[in-house]
């Protein structure tokens, strides 16, 4: 699985490093509430809120560097949007977001 990384962040934020822990904080303090509440959108059935949700979550996808991700998050969207069955595509994007959470943990 692709791995999270810093580049953008650290492309932002330049040389100024209470930029870049400033960035890093937003990310720590929002992506776990995100996530909860995709997941209990999804569990509940309420796809087309799901789908905002992971646009939402999209954002934080590509600043963690994440193309591939972004790309299947892309997809994932739109069955979600068009209740296209989600196949394997959720459990992908959960793993996605526990490996997100967990990098982001780290910083």
């Amino acid at each position: 699985m692709e791995q999270p990384n810093l580049l953008y962040i650290d492309d932002l934020a330049g040389n100024d490093s209470m930029f870049k822990q400033k960035l890093i904080q937003v990310i720590k303090e929002e992506l776990p509430e995100e996530i909860k509440i995709y997941l209990e959108n999804y569990d509940k059935g309420e796809f087309v809120k799901a789908a905002q949700n992971v646009h939402k979550l999209k954002h934080k996808i590509s600043i963690l560097g994440l193309t591939k991700g972004y790309a299947m998050a892309n997809e994932f969207e739109h069955n979600l949007k068009n209740n296209i069955p989600p196949n394997n595509l959720h459990e992908e994007f959960k793993t996605l977001l526990e490996v997100m959470d967990d990098f982001i943990a780290r910083q």
